[in-house]
C-alpha cells in the first residue's frame, strides 16, 4: 500500500544560511551574556556565591537536555517550528530574569533561556535538509563560526550594557535579538519536508533531565555538603542508577530519543569522550580570565580592568575561532580531521600551560585568548566531521546530537567544577568573596588536564577515519552519477521528476529520506527525468525532489518491503525567483 501527500515546500534562497546563522549569534549572546558580571552576581542575588554560580548552571544543564529533545521534535513536527519555539522559549526566559532580582526566579528564566541551545542542531538539520552537498559544507563552518564571533562580540557589548545601565538590560538586548531571529526565521526559512515516524520518547526526555541534574548538583554543592557526606554520594550513586536505567531504556526503543547504538563503534566513542573535555576545556577561559582581569589592583594580582576592557581583550577567543575555519579546511583536507583535533588539542593545552605564567598583564590574557581560540576552533571544527567520516549516512544526524549533548554535558561540568572551585578557594573580604589567584591556577590546570585527557582519547581514534570519509564521498559520488542498475534493486521507488507543465526534469536531486528524518539514499535523475532509489528496509519514507530553477517537493510514501519497486513520479513546482 502506498499513501502520497504533497508537502508544500518553499525553495531556499541566499538569505537561508545568514538568518540560520544569526541564530547561532543568538545563542551564543545568550550563552555569554553574564559573563561580565559573574563576580558581582552574588552582591546582585543577594545569596552565597557558591548559589550564585547555578545562574550559569542551570543554562548549561537545560541546553544539555534541550539539544536532544528539541532535535528528536524537530524530526517529528517540523525543524523550522522547533527552531521558533526554542527562540520563544529563550524570549520568555529572558524577560522574565529582566524583571527580577530574586535568586530562584533568576535561575527559572536562566533555565528556560537555555533552551536556545536547541537552535544549534535544529539550524545545522535545516541546512542539511534543504542545501545541495556542495554548499553545506561551508554553511555548517558559517553557523559553527557564528557561534565564536557571538561570544566575542557579546562580551564587550555585554560588559558596556553592565557598566553604564542597570545590569536587567542585557537580558531586554537577548530578547530583542530574540524577537528579531524569530521574525527572520519566519520570513527567510522555509520548513523542511522531513519528518521522523514515531512518537516522542518522553520517558527518555525524564529520565536525561534527571540523571544529569542528578549529577551536576552534587558537583556544584559538593565543597558545602561535604564530598564524602551522604547526601553527595547519594546523589552521585542516584544519577548513576538513573542514566543506566535510562541507556537501557533507550537501547530498547526503536525511536528513543538519542540513539545510543552508535557509540559501540570506536571512532564515535572516543570521538564523544574527546567532546566532553574540549567542552571542560572551552568554557574554564571564559570563566576565568574577564574576572581576573576585573579584580582590583589593590589584591596584588588583580589587573585593574574596566568591564568594557575585559571583555574586548577577551573577545579574540571568539574572533579566532572563527579565522582558523579556513586553516581547518585545509588541514583537513591534507592530513585528516583526527591530525586536525589532536593538533587542536595540542595547542589548547599550550595555551592553558603558558596560562599559568601569564597572568600579571592584560596583554598576557589577549596572547591566552588567541591561542585557545586557534585551539579550540581547530578541535571543534574536527568533530562533527569525525562522526559524519565514521558512521553511515543515515545515521549522521542522530551520531552529531549525541556528539553536541556530550559538548554541552562538558561545558555544564566546566561551569559546575570551576565555579566551585574560585567559590572554595576565595577569601572574604569586608563580607565580599574575592576569588585567589590560587583558584585561577587551579582552575587552569583542570582545564590543561581535561584536555591531556582529550589528547589521550583522541590518540585511539581509529587511523581509518579519514578512509572512511572518501569512501563514503566515494559513494555519494556514485548516487549522484545515477545508480545505473538501480531499476534491478529488488525493492525500491522508481518515477521520473517533471516540471509543472508535465516536462522531464534532468539532473533533479531526488533524496530518499527515512521515518527517523535521516538520509537513506539518494540520485540524480537522468537525461528522460527518470530515477530509481532502492529502500534498505518496509517502513514510510519521504521522497523529496530539487533541481535549479524550480521549487523542491516532497511526497510522503510507504514500501512493504517486498520485491519489487512502486512507481511514484515527483512533480516540481514552477520557476522559483530568489528575492
Amino acid at each position: 500500500m502506498t499513501h502520497t501527500t504533497d508537502q508544500p515546500a518553499r525553495s531556499a534562497n541566499g538569505a537561508v544560511v545568514p538568518v540560520l546563522a544569526f541564530a547561532g549569534i543568538v545563542v551564543a549572546v545568550m550563552q555569554t551574556l553574564l559573563v561580565p558580571v559573574i563576580k558581582d552576581l552574588p552582591q546582585l542575588l543577594d545569596t552565597a556565591p557558591s548559589n550564585a554560580t547555578w545562574v550559569l548552571t542551570s543554562t548549561l544543564l537545560s541546553g544539555a537536555v534541550a539539544t536532544p529533545i528539541m532535535g528528536r521534535l524537530g524530526d517529528l513536527y517540523g525543524k523550522r517550528r522547533m527552531l521558533i519555539l526554542s527562540l520563544a522559549v529563550m524570549v520568555v526566559g529572558a524577560l522574565i530574569s529582566a524583571l527580577t532580582s530574586q535568586l530562584l526566579t533568576m535561575i527559572a528564566g536562566r533555565a528556560l533561556q537555555g533552551f536556545a541551545m536547541g537552535a544549534i542542531p535544529l539550524g545545522i538539520g535545516l541546512m542539511r535538509d534543504m542545501l545541495p552537498r556542495e554548499r553545506l559544507g561551508s554553511a555548517m563552518a558559517l553557523m559553527s563560526s557564528s557561534i565564536g564571533v557571538g561570544g566575542g562580540l557579546a562580551l564587550p557589548a555585554a560588559a558596556l550594557v553592565a557598566q553604564h545601565a542597570d545590569w536587567h538590560a542585557l537580558f531586554y538586548g537577548a530578547a530583542g535579538l530574540g524577537v528579531l531571529s524569530i521574525a527572520l526565521t519566519l520570513l527567510v526559512v522555509p520548513e523542511s519536508p522531513a519528518r521522523a515516524e514515531g512518537t516522542f520518547d518522553l520517558l527518555g526526555a525524564l529520565g536525561l533531565s534527571a540523571g544529569l541534574v542528578l549529577f551536576l548538583l552534587p558537583i556544584t554543592k559538593g565543597s558545602d555538603w561535604g564530598w564524602t557526606s551522604g547526601t553527595t554520594l547519594g546523589l552521585f550513586g542516584a544519577a548513576a542508577v538513573v542514566l543506566l536505567l535510562w541507556g537501557v531504556l533507550e537501547l530498547r526503543l526503536k525511536a528513543p530519543l538519542v540513539d545510543l547504538r552508535t557509540t559501540a563503534r570506536p571512532a564515535v566513542l572516543f570521538t564523544n569522550l574527546s567532546s566532553i573535555m574540549v567542552g571542560v576545556s572551552f568554557y574554564v577561559v571564559s570563566l576565568v580570565l574577564p574576572q581576573l582581569l576585573q579584580l582590583p589592583k589593590a589584591t596584588g594580582y588583580g589587573l585593574g580592568q574596566s568591564m568594557v576592557a575585559a571583555g574586548l581583550l577577551v573577545a579574540p577567543l571568539g574572533l579566532t575561532m572563527m579565522f582558523t575555519a579556513p586553516v581547518y579546511a585545509r588541514l583537513s583536507a591534507k592530513y585528516g580531521p583526527k591530525v586536525t583535533l589532536i593538533l587542536g588539542m595540542l595547542i589548547i593545552g599550550i595555551g592553558y600551560g603558558a596560562g599559568l605564567g601569564l597572568m600579571s598583564a592584560p596583554w598576557q590574557s589577549l596572547v591566552i585568548a588567541v591561542i585557545l581560540g586557534a585551539g579550540i576552533g581547530l578541535a571543534y571544527s574536527s568533530l562533527p566531521a569525525l562522526i559524519v567520516g565514521a558512521v553511515p549516512a543515515s545515521e549522521t544526524g542522530a551520531a552529531n546530537g549525541l556528539n553536541t549533548l556530550m559538548r554541552s554535558i562538558g561545558t555544564s561540568v566546566s561551569s559546575a567544577v570551576i565555579g566551585m572551585v574560585l567559590a572554595n578557594t576565595a577569601h572574604t573580604v569586608g563580607g565580599v568573596a574575592i576569588p585567589t589567584m590560587r583558584g585561577f591556577h587551579v582552575s587552569f590546570l583542570i582545564a590543561t588536564g581535561a584536555v591531556a585527557l582529550g589528547l589521550l582519547l583522541a590518540l585511539f581514534l581509529p587511523k581509518q577515519s579519514r578512509a572512511a570519509q572518501h569512501t563514503q564521498l566515494r559513494a555519494s559520488s556514485e548516487e549522484d552519477a545515477g545508480l545505473a542498475h538501480a531499476e534491478e534493486a529488488l525493492r525500491g521507488f522508481r518515477g521520473r521528476v517533471l516540471d509543472a507543465a508535465g516536462t522531464p526534469v534532468a539532473r533533479a536531486k531526488v533524496t530518499l529520506i527515512d521515518r527517523r528524518g535521516r538520509q537513506a539514499g539518494a540520485t540524480l535523475s537522468r537525461e528522460d527525468g527518470s530515477y530509481a532509489l532502492p529502500v534498505p528496509s518496509e517502513g514510510a519514507y519521504v521522497l523529496a525532489a530539487r533541481a535549479t530553477g524550480h521549487g523542491p517537493h516532497a511526497s510522503s510514501a510507504t514500501h512493504t518491503g517486498t520485491a519489487g519497486t512502486i512507481d511514484l513520479d515527483l512533480s516540481l513546482p514552477g520557476e522559483t525567483v530568489n528575492a
